[in-house]
């Protein structure tokens, strides 16, 4: 599985507020994160570091799609009361 910083993916700085919003909806669906130590005159610290896979759906999804509706998704859950019958 290939990984990118936001950086990289985005080619400009993703700053904070995107930052977060990411890494919160890669949790909420146990998407895998690994960190990457850098040190440029931008920012010296640790960056995440997100499947490509994830990426391309994160900024490219429809509003219509969503985590949970993608095959294979680990957040796939269906309570009694969502059968249809």
């Amino acid at each position: 599985m290939e990984y990118s910083s936001l950086y990289d993916y985005l080619g400009k700085p993703a700053g904070e507020q995107l930052g977060w919003d990411v890494a919160k909806e890669a949790n909420k669906h146990g998407i895998p994160i690994q960190t990457k130590e850098i040190s440029n005159p931008k920012h010296t610290g640790t960056v995440n570091l997100y499947p490509i896979d994830f990426l391309d759906f994160y900024f490219t999804q429809p509003d219509s799609i969503h985590m949970e509706d993608l095959p294979g998704s680990i957040n796939y859950n269906i309570d009694d009361d969502d059968l249809p019958f």
